[in-house]
């Protein structure tokens, strides 16, 4: 048994609780037999029906609509006992074609690898300038078109921790899971990653592999990691309500 334990929440009205359910198995398979191995972290996870409540001390995963969806975790940044919460825009990946098993398995494995969204590869390139990079461990693949099925349900590729290597060669070792990547800090078609000059003084922004948007706009959605990485930890808020029940 693992020490993380993991709730993956139906709150969507775009999927029944038999679609979420399904997947949940092949989630579990991803992050025991090939994310543990590459990371040494590994998690349990626990389905949560629509309208039920998950037990305390876990995390979340919320399976949502979109990001302006009202309600019990449409706004919050941290669970109830201010434990990690993960959110998953399953009405958005339809509306854009995205796949939304791949959006959950991106979210499920990002949360592991940094659950306080405070974990960051600096490099240096002389001693007055350097680039923090963001420590997201399936945006430089997320694309639909990299993710591998288990059990016939399509999950997200995954960078491994070479990927943050900057002394690593082109074609020395196994950057990510679906050997799609050859060299630290490459970024597929549609993958990008969040970086911080340290001495521009702007802030996070994106760097994307051919310099357009990639998965639904370059801005950060309300609720997602890259908004509350760039959002003070006073101003993060934890969930007061749990979960909505919505008709079908």
């Amino acid at each position: 048994m693992a020490n993380i334990k993991i709730s993956i929440i139906n709150s969507s009205t775009v999927l029944t609780d038999d679609q979420v359910k399904a997947a949940v198995p092949s989630l579990q398979t991803q992050v025991h037999r090939d994310f543990a191995s590459a990371w040494g972290i590994d998690a349990d996870l626990t389905f949560v029906p629509n309208g039920k409540t998950p037990p305390s001390g876990m995390w979340w995963i919320a399976i949502l609509d979109d990001s302006d969806q009202a309600g019990a975790l449409g706004y919050h940044d941290l669970t109830q006992d201010g434990l990690p919460l993960g959110k998953v825009f399953a009405g958005s990946d339809m509306k854009y074609g995205y796949n939304w098993t791949v959006t959950a398995s991106h979210e499920l494995l990002e949360m592991l690898g940094d659950p306080d969204i405070n974990l960051t590869a600096f490099i240096q390139k002389d001693e007055k300038t350097g680039t923090l990079y963001a420590y997201e461990v399936c945006d430089a693949c997320e694309a639909d078109q990299y993710g591998y099925k288990i059990d016939g349900v399509l999950v997200s590729d995954f960078v491994y921790p070479a990927w943050f290597e900057s002394f690593r060669q082109k074609g020395s070792t196994q950057f990510d899971y679906g050997k799609n990547i050859d060299s630290p800090f490459k970024l597929l078609p549609g993958g990008y990653i969040g970086a911080f000059d340290v001495t521009a003084g702007t802030g996070w922004h994106q760097i994307t592999a051919d310099g357009k948007p990639s998965r639904y706009d370059m801005r950060p959605r309300l609720g997602s990691r890259r908004e509350k990485r760039r959002n003070p930890r006073n101003q993060w808020l934890k969930s007061q309500l749990v979960v909505v029940k919505h008709a079908h």
